[in-house]
């Protein structure tokens, strides 16, 4: 009878025993990147966390010397020619597993608000970015209704807790993020409040965009002691440096969508440039297509 060439050998791993054995490489894998994450946070002073909006962008910023990377919600976005918040998780996550891919730093991930509105759409959300590689990510509670764009308090609550007891599990650096200074809420006491209690919900790492004086930040700083604080750099207002943030009690420093701004920006001057006088002087500024490669797979 002829041999079954179709069934491993008794010395050959089975199917199963791959299959495990992949998912237990992927797991350290994630561990040491959630570690080294979780090091800057500890380590002294305060450290940048750009963002890139797809593989090529991640790729030179790895390249450049930054510790870790953050996706861009809103960068991603206007890669597919759609305004921010109109991806959907599907393609987010897939765009953040090919950043991931492409570098060897920690990856954290913008979540928006965890793509639903109750808690088990957070606690979803978490649990396949990790399985995306990811070592972080945020989570807002803006809800996406203009007419009440803020989660209620408890609800908001909700949503971190159920994140955060998934993301114990996992494990993943879990930021939560307090919107009320993008919707016009101006409000720096509730936006504390909110923000210890989503620490004492278990989040990791607590974060408010849109702040725009250095004192409001020195204070949220101050009234978050112990627990590492984001701020975004970027925005249109005042312009702070790395020295002057650190000071003020700030650990993280994102860039947002920014970059991704920047680089339409020089796109859209370049195209105006050929439209309007017909010329080509915006290549000046561009990198060569060697200084690129450079930073690419080979």
């Amino acid at each position: 009878m002829p041999p079954d060439h179709g069934k491993p050998s008794q010395d050959e791993p089975s199917r199963d025993e791959q299959g495990q054995e992949k998912q237990n490489l992927e797991k350290q894998s994630l561990e040491k990147q959630v570690a080294r994450f979780r090091a800057l946070h500890a380590a002294p002073g305060a450290f940048l966390l750009p963002n890139p909006w797809d593989a090529g962008s991640a790729r030179l910023l790895a390249g450049l010397g930054f510790p870790a990377l953050a996706t861009t919600s809103a960068g991603f976005a206007f890669s597919l020619g759609r305004r921010d918040g109109a991806a959907g998780r599907e393609a987010i996550l897939a765009n953040a597993r090919a950043i991931v891919a492409a570098v060897a730093v920690p990856v954290s991930a913008d979540l928006e608000n965890g793509f639903g509105p109750a808690p088990e759409d957070a606690a979803l959300t978490l649990r396949l970015a990790a399985e995306a590689g990811l070592a972080g990510g945020s989570i807002e509670d803006a809800s996406g209704d203009p007419a009440r764009p803020i989660y209620d308090f408890h609800h908001a609550v909700e949503r971190v807790a159920a994140a955060a007891e998934t993301a114990r599990a996992l494990p993943f650096v879990l930021t939560a993020r307090a919107e009320n200074f993008l919707h016009g809420r101006p409000d720096l006491d509730d936006t504390i409040r909110r923000l210890q209690a989503f620490a004492a919900a278990g989040a990791e790492v607590l974060y408010a965009p849109g702040l725009r004086e250095i004192g409001q930040i020195r204070t949220l700083c101050a009234a978050l002691a112990g627990h590492p604080v984001n701020v975004v750099m970027g925005l249109v207002g005042p312009v702070f440096t790395v020295a002057e943030l650190a000071e003020a009690g700030v650990k993280r420093i994102s860039l947002g969508g920014s970059l991704a701004r920047t680089a339409l920006g020089a796109l859209h001057r370049a195209a105006l440039e050929l439209r309007d006088q017909g010329s080509f002087t915006f290549a000046r500024d561009a990198l060569t297509g060697a200084q690129v490669e450079a930073y690419m797979e080979p």
